[in-house]
């Protein structure tokens, strides 16, 4: 016999008995015992069946339990309370199935009413959409408090859908229910599933659309409710994502979305209390009315005046059939606001343009449905153009990279769900290579280029690839000049390339008419003395390498870099006595760690007199400061050992962004030359101790390719003047050539 729940004689009292009955037994015997004779007897008869009814409750305690315990590593480190209280987000309700029964954990958003189901497998981590949270216990569906007993130990007898919206939080439900004669339906036999708004989820409708149901309650409030509706019992286990189920009007469907951090959806309203069990089926209840959806995007983009711009382009790419199909999508719709946030020549040239168009309106677009109420922290996720956003949120504004540009939440279509925002998002791959480079940690380099006259260059649909130095790199040299001007042309290569192509040995043209080398070694890919600081970003047609300074194009051979500074005068006698001008002037590859003249002067005279005039001795002294190979400061790092030409090992360090060998520091690196490259020391480099020198190197070509692990910073070799002395050298380079 099912318990009814109208009112009739003794029907308080036979309520409370059925609660007790499912406690210890003393409270069921004090209760029998203090009933009138007729009903306590008739009680006794039906025991039978009020167990049916505590098994069944057991067996929704198991399936509570999941929401209670988590996994039983979590439950030893947490501490129970009683139902109703509420501890810092970091504790956990592990125990509380063992010493408090029944007590199922909610994480709330402070100062909010926004409740998520918890457990150990789904926890959020403190903060729900950057806001803190606090862990709440309750009594887990179907069970209550008892005075002075632990927990929730008391099993509610199972009531219809009806009774159950009152006390599941959905009493406005539940009175619209009665209004539009749906009443009747809810607490007769079947099995139904009821997706039942919340209170303030019908607070929270627009004052028109309620009044429109509520004045046509036979109709339009029926229709809305019978939405809410599917004519089976579906737990919230039972609802797998993507599933779509057949509600109860006219066979519309509702969407149902189950994603991994545990949060469901139907129609992209959250489950705020799931499985609230019935005698005939189960409440969900939800945070919002849901509406009925028919529509495939295309058609909800086509009847959108905020949406008309994005329509034109749609059509312009060859877009709309995609979204006219089966496949779910999720878009960012940008709304009219956004286009016209635009430059309009921006927007003209993205518009006549059909692959960066597709490329624009596709870096809006998301595989999958992912409603708003899913998002609970940054995620990121990738688009159909292939870069990535992260989707996050910020208390209730869903946000894109960090930006609160969502204007308009969850407009559902059959295949996929509108976000309207009013910001576009434009792609690196339609961009110019000024574009790129706008806003960015090489915009001194930009304004550089356009002042140099290059603007044409960086806006036009020529393949080209720009090596935009670091702002650091130009420090205090902002003034134009025609050596300036060369040397930025050299800055930007004929070709659009990839960092990731480059080999080590390549040699790039520039637009100035210049080949620069490439260099890879373990730690760094370079160009010359320049290496790549950040990823590439590609454009349209042309693509951008960051780099971390300015680079300084190769002018002449070793021996001419020496020649050109007067630093090295002593060195460049020297060289010519050792008989070593010919292998510093040919072709090759060679590391030199050039003394300067301090560091001959700081050899005791006698001792600096004997090696200036002894060929052979001096040539092994020298020759100990080259190595095979091409070494820029870029592919250095601590502990690197190179095979000198004279046969001994030079160790390399990295200290506080000084590069020292053999302990001797470099005071300045990267002097670039044709057959390799010159970094000035102020001492006299000497062999390593003998304990020191067993140790075996490292061959010297692998070495080029090995350097290992931290880059060098642009600013640690204390050249404050070293651009300057680019454009000197640049320029008297040029006018010996030239010669």
């Amino acid at each position: 016999m099912r318990v009814r729940t109208r009112a009739r004689p003794h029907l308080e009292l036979l309520h409370r008995a059925a609660l007790l009955l499912a406690a210890p037994h003393r409270h069921a015997a004090l209760v029998v015992a203090a009933l009138p004779s007729v009903l306590a007897q008739n009680l006794i008869l039906k025991r039978r069946e009020v167990r049916v009814v505590r098994n069944l409750n057991r067996h929704l305690q198991i399936k509570h339990e999941s929401f209670r315990s988590g996994n039983r590593s979590c439950a030893s480190a947490s501490v129970p309370r009683a139902a109703g209280t509420e501890v810092g987000a970091g504790a956990v309700a592990g125990s509380e199935s063992g010493r408090r029964p029944n007590v199922c954990a909610m994480q709330q958003v402070k100062g909010s009413d926004k409740k998520y189901f918890t457990n150990c497998k789904q926890w959020y981590h403190r903060k729900i959409c950057g806001k803190p949270t606090v862990i709440t216990y309750e009594c887990c569906p179907g069970y209550e408090k008892i005075s002075g007993e632990k927990g929730c130990p008391a099993a509610l007898p199972l009531v219809n859908i009806y009774n159950t919206l009152g006390v599941a939080g959905a009493s406005s439900t539940q009175q619209y229910s009665e209004r539009a004669d749906l009443r009747n339906e809810i607490e007769g036999p079947g099995s139904f599933t009821f997706f039942a708004p919340s209170d303030g989820a019908w607070a929270n409708l627009p004052t028109e659309i309620l009044d429109a149901l509520v004045s046509n309650v036979n109709i339009e409030l029926l229709n809305a409710l019978h939405y809410h509706m599917v004519d089976q019992r579906l737990t919230s286990e039972e609802l797998k994502h993507g599933s779509v189920f057949t509600s109860m009007y006219q066979d519309s469907t509702v969407h149902i979305h189950h994603y991994k951090n545990g949060i469901i959806t139907v129609n992209c309203a959250r489950l705020i209390k799931p499985d609230q069990h019935a005698t005939n089926g189960i409440v969900h209840v939800v945070d919002r009315v849901i509406t009925a959806t028919s529509s495939d995007l295309q058609v909800m983009i086509d009847i959108e005046d905020d949406l008309e711009t994005l329509r034109t382009a749609m059509a312009a790419a060859g877009l709309t059939t995609m979204l006219e199909g089966e496949d779910q999508y999720t878009i960012f719709a940008p709304t009219n606001e956004a286009f016209n946030k635009i430059p309009a020549e921006t927007l003209t040239r993205i518009l006549g343009d059909p692959v960066a168009l597709k490329d624009l309106l596709k870096n809006h677009i998301i595989k999958h449905i992912h409603c708003a109420e899913s998002i609970v922290s940054g995620t990121p996720m990738e688009t159909l153009q292939g870069t990535v956003l992260e989707v996050g949120c910020d208390g209730e504004q869903m946000t894109l990279n960090g930006k609160a540009i969502v204007t308009l939440k969850d407009k559902l279509g059959t295949n996929g769900v509108i976000h309207y925002i009013n910001e576009l998002l434009i792609p690196d791959s339609a961009k110019t290579l000024l574009e790129l480079a706008e806003g960015s940690t090489v915009s001194t380099a930009t304004k550089f280029f356009v002042d140099a006259g290059l603007s044409s260059r960086l806006t036009g649909s020529e393949a080209l690839t720009m090596l935009a130095p670091l702002n650091e790199a130009f420090k205090g040299s902002e003034t134009m000049s025609p050596d300036f001007r060369k040397l930025l042309t050299n800055h930007i290569l004929k070709d659009q390339l990839s960092s990731k192509s480059l080999y080590h040995g390549q040699e790039l043209e520039t637009l100035g008419g210049l080949k620069l080398r490439v260099f890879v070694y373990r730690n760094n890919l370079c160009i010359e003395n320049s290496c790549i600081a950040a990823h590439d970003k590609v454009g349209r047609h042309a693509s951008m390498f960051t780099v971390d300074k300015v680079l300084v194009p190769p002018m002449g051979t070793i021996m001419d870099v020496l020649k050109a500074d007067n630093r090295f005068s002593m060195l460049v006698g020297a060289i010519q006595t050792a008989g070593m001008t010919e292998l510093l002037n040919q072709q090759g590859a060679l590391t030199f760690f050039a003394p300067t003249d301090m560091a001959f002067r700081e050899m005791p005279q006698a001792e600096r007199s004997r090696l200036l005039r002894n060929p052979q001795q001096l040539s092994s002294v020298l020759r100990l400061h080259v190595a095979d190979g091409v070494l820029v400061s870029g592919g250095i790092s601590s502990h690197i050992r190179l095979l000198s030409l004279q046969g001994e090992k030079l160790e390399l360090n990295m200290r506080n962004y000084t590069i020292y060998v053999n302990k001797v520091p470099v005071v300045e690196a990267d002097l670039m030359a044709t057959n390799g490259v010159v970094h000035a020391v102020n001492s006299i480099i000497k062999s390593l101790p003998p304990k020191v020198d067993r140790e075996q190197a490292d061959g010297p070509s692998a070495q080029m390719r090995s350097a290992a692990s931290f880059r060098v910073d642009s600013r640690s070799f204390r050249n404050d003047d070293l651009f300057q002395k680019v454009l000197k050298s640049h320029s008297s380079r040029a006018m010996k050539n030239s010669q």
